[in-house]
């Protein structure tokens, strides 16, 4: 992870913190920030191709799996923990937007937007790396969708 950070200029940011970072509550929690701005890496199976699909939303979002579908084109089921380790390399509630093992089609849903600064998972469920929106749609490729309920 911290090669992957230092790749894309972003080395230097990432934090391990004393509890678990786990969900967006949890990681808002010990980084004294909104929930807003936890990103929750989210990761999707698309059961017709066994495509990974990864989708990067503020922790107070909601993905509705319908639109997100549309987007695809195709139906998406959330993905098992298995198949997110496979195709991430990380475990659920780690899931780290950049430095994954396989190419992942991923999409950042506009709610991210709305802040300055955002804090994603580095890769285990107590690290985080911070980041603005742009330097996060940039390093991970991301295509910009609203999939929000």
């Amino acid at each position: 992870m911290a090669a992957a950070l230092d790749a894309l200029g972003m080395g230097g940011r990432s934090r391990e913190l004393p509890d678990s970072t786990r969900t967006a509550a949890e990681a808002g929690a010990a980084l004294g920030c909104e929930v807003g701005q936890i990103v929750k890496s989210l990761v999707f199976r698309v059961p017709s191709t066994d495509a990974a699909v990864l989708v990067l939303a503020s922790g107070s979002t909601r993905v509705d799996v319908g639109k997100l579908a549309a987007v695809v084109g195709e139906p998406v089921e959330q993905a098992s923990g298995s198949f997110v380790r496979e195709r991430t390399g990380f475990a659920i509630g780690g899931v780290a937007p950049v430095g994954l093992v396989s190419a992942v089609t991923t999409y950042v849903e506009r709610g991210v937007l709305a802040w300055d600064r955002v804090w994603a998972a580095a890769g285990s469920p107590r690290t985080v790396f911070d980041a603005t929106p742009s330097e996060l749609v940039d390093a991970t490729g991301g295509t910009l969708v609203d999939v929000a309920e």
